[in-house]
């Protein structure tokens, strides 16, 4: 009787795991990552907090989408601590026009510390700064920029 049982369940596992693999789940993904390319601005805002958050980015999106950390791999203190580190770095390049690129840093980023913006604006903002620095050879702090 055991073994009848085995092998009911060996021959079970068997069929559900031989199906073919859907090609429309993968096909969805490359389609929305390829309509992600030709979306460059990201808009993050909030009625709990008033503020907004406009990256203008060409690629930005596909980046986030396709090579970033998933959501939830960096916890929101990290990013915030990370986030104000390369935001005081922005804005004093913002204000340094003649020795950094005035077409890369083109406006001050407001980002206090004090105030809890959420999972998903640190989230956003730390990766745009990840993908900035890759993108332009450009390095905003101490950490080494990568995925």
């Amino acid at each position: 009787m055991k073994h009848l049982l085995y092998i009911v369940l060996l021959v079970s596992l068997i069929a559900f795991n031989c199906n073919t693999p859907k090609k429309v789940t993968n096909t969805n993904t490359n389609e929305r990552l390829e309509n992600l390319k030709d979306n460059d601005t990201v808009k993050i805002s909030s009625d709990k907090v008033e503020y907004e958050i406009i990256i203008i980015e060409p690629g930005y999106n596909y980046w986030l989408a396709s090579t970033a950390r998933p959501e939830g791999f960096y916890s929101q203190q990290f990013m915030e601590n990370r986030n104000y580190q390369y935001v005081v770095e922005w804005n004093n390049r913002v204000l340094q026009p003649n020795r950094f690129d005035p077409n890369l840093y083109e406006l001050q980023i407001d980002y206090r510390p004090g105030i809890d913006y959420g999972y998903e604006v640190n989230y956003k903002l730390y990766n745009y700064f990840i993908y900035f620095q890759l993108k332009y050879k450009q390095r905003l702090g101490p950490f080494t920029p990568r995925i």
